[in-house]
């Protein structure tokens, strides 16, 4: 029962820390994405820290993974995937290359529906993923309001434009059918 537990708490904290990475503001930093990682097929004996110089016993930090576990190979490379969407998509131009992709792979929109909602969104945000209406309180790309209504797809909302692209295709998907039937409805009446 416990080595059942082990592989997707591993996964889950690794994915964690690779959104707690990717949401850092990178205005001082570099992050390089394209450093090749190699998995050992067999479990090491050791434990996979984050940082391998922190000793278990300082317990300052660090992410401790478990001892004997093993991460897949593919399970780490869609974390890496989601990362690296994460920090593509925090500019206008990234937001809408990573929303084309949902669009297309999600919801089988065509390229139409597509250029709607580059319309809708750079009419509320000009795709910032950081957009805050403070008369409305409206925030993010799709400039939800309240903004804590994108909790349903994840609480880091606030930092990270992939949920907020997430949210604002699904809001359009329920409550229009399509990005075009969105857009059709802010010119009618001002908001969507």
């Amino acid at each position: 029962m416990m080595t059942s537990l082990k592989k997707p708490i591993v996964v889950m904290t690794a994915a964690l820390a690779i959104t707690l990475l990717a949401s850092v503001n990178t205005t001082f930093a570099q992050v390089n994405f394209a450093e090749t990682v190699v998995i050992p097929d067999t479990p090491t004996a050791t434990s996979i820290l984050v940082d391998p110089t922190i000793t278990l016993n300082q317990n300052i930090g660090a992410i401790y993974l478990g001892s004997g576990s093993s991460v897949d190979a593919g399970e780490m490379a869609l974390v890496s995937l989601a990362a690296r969407q994460v920090q593509l998509a925090k500019t206008p131009a990234g937001a809408r290359i990573v929303a084309g992709q949902l669009v297309t792979t999600t919801y089988k929109w065509n390229a139409k529906q597509m250029s709607c909602l580059n319309t809708l969104w750079n009419g509320e945000s000009h795709w910032n993923f950081k957009a805050h209406n403070y008369s409305s309180g409206a925030t993010g790309i799709a400039q939800a309001l309240p903004a804590n209504k994108m909790d349903v797809i994840a609480t880091d909302w606030r930092t990270n434009p992939v949920t907020q692209i997430k949210w604002g295709i699904r809001y359009i998907k329920i409550r229009y059918g399509t990005p075009c039937k969105a857009l059709a409805k802010t010119r009618w009446s001002g908001y969507y």
